[in-house]
């Protein structure tokens, strides 16, 4: 059963009493408004709520934990992959003072880099004004270890790719789609391969059986760290304008029917680790799941 009006604009308000880092997006992705009303609102992410709290954690040299990659979920890597999630500015010198931190130490900028760090840091350079030609050999790199069926895997052992790598490596091909750098040959052909892999697999099944591969890919996290799930899938998907296809029908079906009786998603679980605050309470409603299940299902309903 499709929405009220009233109940879409009720819960869209309720949106809108959040963080800047909500806010914004919901502006822009759920009111149609011009970006003159909504990139204000993404600049207040760098100044108050929660990107300011994370921030204020930051050190003098761009760290804020004395390893680019390690402690869960407390890191610098992790940190700045929420930042990135909240629409931290571009420009902030903050942000790019760590960026210059993952090249000039080379985590996940060499060839022998683990994927999925090697996709969380792609996606970060990307996201951030990094000067190009210095990011560049990072894309080029992770573009090179896409497998055989599409996807990619931490194990380099495998040839049949992962359900989080290749979400994660797909995330970061969107952001240097979207980047406005200087085009590199085979960005556009490696995506449609990796969203032809999730395709096979109807987002979380297995495409030997049809059986779901893991039960936590049909529960909704937020931040999803380096874990997969369907909503997670299908926000990539909406971001690269790719939800016509039939087969995500089955994933479409799995987000409508976590909406609770007031027009909102529940956050379902969290991944356990250290963080500097929580944002959201397992069990209650969410800002973050419900703001990304409603742009999903706003882009499947207007590209079918």
């Amino acid at each position: 059963m499709g929405e009220k009006a009233s109940d879409r604009a009720r819960v869209i308000d309720w949106l809108l009493e959040g963080d800047p880092a909500i806010r914004w997006q919901t502006l822009r992705d759920l009111g149609q408004v011009k970006e003159s009303e909504w990139r204000p609102e993404q600049e207040r992410v760098a100044t108050e709520g929660w990107g300011a709290r994370l921030l204020e954690h930051q050190d003098q040299d761009g760290r804020w934990t004395p390893k680019l990659y390690g402690k869960k979920w407390i890191s610098t890597t992790y940190t700045m992959v929420l930042l990135r999630e909240m629409g931290l500015p571009r420009s902030d010198p903050r942000a790019l003072k760590s960026c210059q931190l993952y090249l000039s130490e080379g985590l996940g900028t060499r060839r022998n880099s683990e994927t999925c760090i090697q996709s969380m840091v792609t996606a970060l350079l990307y996201w951030f004004d990094v000067e190009h030609r210095s990011r560049e050999p990072v894309l080029s790199i992770l573009l090179g270890k896409q497998l055989d069926d599409g996807g990619w895997n931490c194990d380099t052992h495998s040839s049949h790719g992962s359900f989080h790598t290749t979400v994660m490596a797909l995330e970061a091909l969107r952001e240097c789609a979207m980047s406005g750098a200087p085009g590199i040959d085979g960005i556009e052909t490696a995506e449609a391969r990796g969203r032809e892999f999730l395709l096979e697999h109807r987002m979380f099944r297995s495409h030997r059986t049809g059986k779901v591969v893991n039960q936590r890919f049909l529960r909704f996290s937020f931040p999803t760290r380096w874990h997969y799930d369907v909503l997670r899938g299908l926000d990539y998907f909406r971001s690269a304008e790719s939800l016509s296809d039939q087969r995500l029908q089955d994933a479409i079906d799995v987000v409508a029917e976590k909406r609770d009786g007031d027009g909102r998603w529940p956050l379902q679980q969290r991944w356990l680790g250290e963080t500097w605050f929580e944002m959201e309470t397992v069990g209650e409603p969410s800002r973050w799941n419900t703001l990304r299940a409603m742009r999903v299902l706003d882009g499947w309903n207007g590209e079918k």
